[in-house]
């Protein structure tokens, strides 16, 4: 599986998603400057990527919780989510996401 990645410098990077579970632990995995400060846990929105449109029904909208968190970005949008919390499933093959400035190390 591959995933398309835009960093805040404009910068592409395509990573293949490999045994990962969350897209959070695929940019990580890949060496990408993701903060992702706690890990996972969906305690903090520092793992905020934004999903391209065209993607966004596939990946689903944030959830309640998950809206929480956002809600404290600067650079949240209609398609903000956290990447902790996108799963892996063969649908999302070619998924292209923006990491924000806020998960940005």
């Amino acid at each position: 599986m591959k995933i398309v990645v835009t960093l805040p410098d404009n910068a592409v990077h395509e990573v293949t998603a490999g045994s990962a579970s969350s897209l959070m632990e695929i940019l990580r995995n890949a060496g990408l400057p993701i903060r992702a400060e706690c890990g996972g846990a969906m305690a903090c929105a520092t793992c905020h990527v934004k999903v391209d449109a065209d993607w966004i029904g596939k990946t689903g909208r944030a959830g309640n919780e998950e809206e929480d968190l956002l809600d404290m970005s600067d650079y949240r949008s209609e398609f903000s989510r956290l990447s902790c919390q996108i799963k892996l499933k063969d649908a999302l093959d070619g998924l292209r996401v923006t990491l924000q400035l806020d998960a940005f190390e």
